[in-house]
């Protein structure tokens, strides 16, 4: 291993040297995947997978803002995720509280001014869970340097009816007409309002699905997909995705 980490700095050095001038995505969704079989792996609970994933998010969080991505969006717990072992789960939402309520302290998110959202339908979160939530994004609302969303209790599906609901209800009160009713309308609607859609999604663990994560707003998106367990992610992997990323042609179906 101490003769490894030399070469491996230095090809993170050189895989910098080859991105830093180029242009980097503004917005990257990640799906966070592979923290069960990663326990799996080294013989563990399933929930100590999550722990260990959870401190992995400061590390990807850290090397995210060292390339100047403004806006990172982690889809850490779907709708469908609720159907798991019911102690997963709770070891899940303690994780979260806990995450949520290390924001209000951690010295990184004020120095970097992160403004901090989660996404999702945050009612079917337990109770203590929302709080915490809700004090995380009050004691960042302030700033606009960086964004991080949290997707917890999200589905893609679920983003899109939740919009079309409040459309509706306007509609049927006669404050919106439906020939009104277009892409930029739908899009204020949307979680994620007021934030650029994803330039670059990636996910680990070798999947090659969305799994619902940001239907909408991941029309043009750039996908990368890495064969890696989430908790096992290391900065030549961001790098990677960002030099791929770099090397595409986005032509937004022009």
């Amino acid at each position: 291993m101490r003769v490894l980490a030399p070469i491996y700095k230095l090809y993170e050095w050189l895989l910098w040297k080859q991105i830093k001038q180029g242009k980097k995505p503004e917005h990257i969704g990640v799906i966070l995947d592979g923290n069960r079989r990663y326990a799996k792996q080294l013989k563990l609970e399933t929930w100590n997978g999550h722990k260990i994933g959870a401190e992995k998010v400061k590390d990807f969080l850290e090397w995210c803002w060292e390339a100047g991505i403004r806006v990172v969006t982690l889809y850490v717990f779907s709708t469908e995720n609720f159907k798991r072992n019911r102690k997963e789960v709770e070891e899940i939402m303690k994780l979260a509280k806990q995450k949520f309520e290390e924001v209000l302290t951690d010295p990184r998110i004020h120095k970097h001014q992160v403004r901090i959202k989660a996404i999702g339908r945050l009612h079917l979160l337990p109770k203590d869970v929302r709080e915490v939530v809700k004090k995380a994004e009050e004691e960042t609302k302030s700033y606009n340097r960086y964004f991080l969303n949290v997707a917890i209790g999200y589905g893609g599906r679920a983003e899109i009816v939740d919009a079309f609901r409040k459309i509706a209800k306007m509609v049927a009160k006669g404050e919106l007409s439906p020939e009104s009713i277009n892409e930029n309308l739908v899009e204020k609607y949307l979680y994620t309002a007021g934030l650029p859609d994803p330039d670059l999604i990636i996910r680990t663990s070798g999947e090659e699905r969305l799994s619902g994560f940001l239907l909408w707003q991941s029309a043009y998106s750039e996908f990368y997909f890495l064969d890696v367990y989430w908790p096992a992610v290391r900065k030549i992997d961001l790098w990677r995705a960002i030099r791929t990323y770099q090397q595409r042609q986005r032509r937004f179906g022009k």
